[in-house]
């Protein structure tokens, strides 16, 4: 048989069954509920509410529907929780009993009103006095046992896939309790929390590939941020604010994979008179505890690799990782140096600027790391934003969380010399005019701040990728509503 016949057929029976509930003047989407219990709080005081034998409202959409003869039992689900509603036509009586045998289909959202009751197999149960319609559903849900298994009907119809799949809602409560955590967090540490721009002249704070706009009464053309106002939160340093904290959508027209989207959330924070020591201290402790406090854990297996948080987090060493993994001192080598050695490890690689070749080789030698670690001596080249070494010319202050052969969070000694920032944004730009789609476009007012006095900072952030470590899934599954071409575009 045909599935999509199968489906207009539903449909249209729904479709007669909405016009029945018209002739008998019951309206089938009414604007108010008179619930008086969400399930879980039923649950919960289930005992204490069968006792006094009190009368509640619940409301929530039917799940299962089961007939036997003059009674009906039913799985009522609200979102807090589920349970079984009996229906018996002395209860109601014949005209809403043959309602609920003809003209209630699962999928159906009621409402409910009736007395707690313990079956004889012991089965928390609510015997319904009266029930009325909330919305009836013109559309069949999948089968309950199957559900949605095409990732593309999941991610399209998100709504469905929470619905019927308990542990994927349980996911987005516990992401939510992610951020939660690290807003606590920032917050017992007496970091102020702040929200800046989202569209940007200049895309300060990150090397990507921005997303362009048009702001019509400005008749000017703008970007969608990169970073979480990194270059905005500089400027709250030197307004004197000293621990500012932000969480919010970022923005980056590059390439996806199971690792990365287009659109997702960041968190930064921006610490006065602090260095990239002080941040990968506070970092670890910030790791720990939205490991212990949302998955009450530290050990963790990410891709294949296993991991404790809780283990001494090593620092390596840009420069001697990779000369050690590739014999490619990256401080002297040239470029075509570095280009033939990408050719031999058979490593494709985007764009031949220096910065991306060295880039490049960095992600092939981090593979065969499983973290917790902290990369650091970075080359002053990657990092156009980050204070040089004073005991070593041509690297910064900079470290980054290596968690399953991938960067897991970025932070520096933020650079506060105006004159030096200048010297670095100007090679930047001479990367864009390269043809660098991913150089860091110079922001002069930025500079001018600087020139003010912006005290020294420590600046990291981290995304949502974090989370979707942790619960070792594609960061796609762990996004509410990700991005899906309209249906059929290729």
């Amino acid at each position: 048989m045909d599935n999509d016949n199968t489906k207009i057929s539903e449909r249209d029976e729904r479709l007669n069954k909405l016009e029945e509930l018209k002739k008998l003047k019951l309206n089938p989407y009414p604007a108010k509920t008179c619930r008086t219990h969400e399930i879980r709080g039923l649950i919960d005081n289930f005992s204490e509410l069968e006792k006094t034998g009190q009368g509640i409202i619940i409301a929530g959409r039917l799940m299962i529907k089961r007939l036997h003869g003059n009674l009906a039992f039913a799985r009522l689900n609200d979102g807090s929780g589920q349970i079984q509603i009996a229906v018996s036509k002395k209860e109601v009586g014949d005209e809403y009993y043959k309602i609920f045998q003809k003209l209630v289909d699962m999928g159906d959202i009621i409402e409910v009103a009736g007395k707690c009751f313990t079956t004889h197999k012991g089965e928390k149960s609510l015997m319904t006095a009266s029930f009325k319609f909330l919305t009836k559903a013109l559309e069949p849900l999948p089968e309950k046992w199957h559900g949605l298994k095409d990732d593309e009907d999941r991610y399209r119809k998100r709504y469905l896939d929470i619905l019927l799949n308990e542990d994927l809602r349980d996911l987005f409560i516990k992401k939510s309790k992610f951020w939660e955590v690290t807003r606590e967090f920032m917050k017992k540490h007496g970091f102020f929390e702040v929200e800046t721009p989202t569209l940007e002249i200049t895309t300060g704070g990150a090397e990507a590939n921005p997303f362009c706009t048009h702001h019509a009464d400005y008749d000017l053309d703008m970007f969608l941020r990169i970073s979480v106002g990194e270059l905005w939160h500089k400027k709250l340093m030197a307004a004197g604010l000293g621990k500012t904290f932000e969480i919010g959508r970022v923005y980056r027209n590059e390439g996806s994979s199971p690792d990365h989207l287009q659109e997702f959330t960041n968190m930064e924070f921006y610490w006065s008179f602090a260095d990239y020591n002080d941040g990968m201290k506070l970092t670890r402790e910030l790791y720990l505890e939205i490991a212990q406090k949302v998955f009450g854990k530290t050990k963790f297996t990410t891709k294949g690799y296993e991991y404790d948080l809780a283990d001494e987090w090593r620092k390596i060493d840009y420069r001697d990782e990779i000369l050690k993994q590739t014999g490619i001192d990256v401080l002297s080598a040239t470029e075509n140096d570095m280009k033939k050695k990408l050719k031999e490890l058979k490593v494709e690689y985007k764009g031949e600027t220096r910065e991306r070749l060295m880039d490049t080789l960095w992600k092939y030698c981090r593979k065969s790391i499983a973290g917790p670690a902290f990369l650091v001596g970075h080359p002053k080249l990657v990092s156009p934003l980050a204070k040089e070494m004073l005991d070593r010319p041509g690297f910064v202050e900079r470290f980054q969380i290596i968690i399953a052969g991938s960067e897991i969070g970025n932070g520096y000694s933020e650079l506060n010399d105006p004159e030096e920032q200048r010297r670095r944004f100007e090679v930047q730009q001479k990367l864009i005019e390269a043809g660098d789609e991913e150089a860091m476009m110079p922001d002069w007012e930025f500079v001018e701040m600087l020139e003010h006095g912006m005290p020294p900072t420590c600046g990291f952030g981290f995304g949502e990728r974090l989370f979707a470590f942790f619960i070792d899934k594609p960061v796609r599954e762990a996004t509410l509503f990700p991005l899906m071409r309209p249906r059929g575009r290729k």
